[in-house]
């Protein structure tokens, strides 16, 4: 069970995460820039294919476009539905990376203006300045995929059980994390506009559970769990597995990934995560339990 799950130490393969952050950010800033603002930045995220991470299609004129990171042959794919494709190979400083993107474009008829300043990252460097952040090693970047491949099955299969609104599992390139939240339809209080990004995506009650690579502030790869808004004494619920606690620094509940990769069923510890978080923050903010109670056809 465990060589199914692999390993992904933080420490070991930092530098290359970090390029892969901002090669997917300026993938991101394309789809930011050529799809219409989505209610909770639903407009934005990437999403897992059998190779990679794709945008979807995305409109050019008459025309659509979509953008894959493969990492089998570690390329980047642009393909148009008039037929004309690119293929940019993955590797060198980001600099290099996004002049690489912006040529393939235009070969793709395609006149759009991209952000070049990273987003939720400290210290960004503008995309054409950015030639520190350069390393990028296949075998890493493919495990990093497989996690994603793994926990996306499992995300999707706790979406299920779901009657009311949520979102597909979506990987967002500003936080580099695999999320999916459930709505019970009550708007929320955003707080000020002094942050967009998160304005925009708190405008709703929420509970979401998701999977991030760690960071330096939490160098170590892990489950999470939060609702939006906070409800009072959710840090003090009960929740499974054994090993998922509440992070006073992270604000959410978290589940350590060596944890589930270790477990004799990892898709178990995972589902339990999810379902016992959501029930203590529903439980807290008062969602109806209809929400939960799901029908099936008998031969299914």
């Amino acid at each position: 069970m465990t060589a199914a799950w692999p390993e992904l130490p933080y420490r070991e393969w930092r530098a290359t995460r970090d390029t892969l952050h901002l090669y997917t950010q300026v993938i991101g800033k394309l789809r930011l820039a050529l799809c219409t603002f989505e209610p909770h930045w639903a407009n934005v995220p990437l999403y897992l294919t059998a190779r990679g991470l794709t945008t979807g299609l995305m409109p050019v004129d008459d025309r659509s476009i979509e953008a894959e990171f493969d990492f089998f042959d570690h390329i980047l794919v642009i393909r148009s539905t008039d037929g004309t494709i690119t293929r940019r190979p993955l590797g060198g400083p980001v600099a290099g990376f996004f002049e690489g993107v912006m040529g393939d474009l235009g070969t793709l008829q395609c006149k759009v203006r991209l952000s070049v300043v990273p987003s939720e990252v400290p210290e960004p460097i503008a995309f054409p300045k950015d030639r520190i952040h350069r390393t990028y090693d296949p075998e890493q970047d493919h495990r990093f995929w497989r996690v994603l491949s793994l926990v996306d099955a499992v995300l999707k299969e706790h979406r299920a059980g779901f009657n009311g609104r949520t979102t597909p599992v979506e990987f967002y390139w500003g936080t580099f994390d695999l999320s999916l939240s459930r709505f019970c339809g009550r708007p929320a209080d955003p707080g000020p506009k002094t942050d967009v990004i998160r304005y925009f995506s708190a405008t709703a009650e929420a509970i979401t559970c998701g999977w991030w690579p760690g960071d330096e502030r939490h160098p170590a790869p892990a489950f999470y769990a939060y609702a939006h808004p906070k409800p009072d004494g959710i840090e003090r619920a009960p929740v499974r597995p054994a090993a998922a606690a509440w992070s006073e620094s992270a604000g959410e509940f978290l589940l350590p990934y060596a944890d589930v990769r270790t477990a004799a069923d990892p898709r178990a510890e995972i589902l339990a995560f999810c379902a016992s978080t959501y029930d203590a923050a529903a439980r807290l903010l008062a969602w109806s339990r209809d929400l939960t109670e799901i029908e099936t056809p008998a031969d299914v």
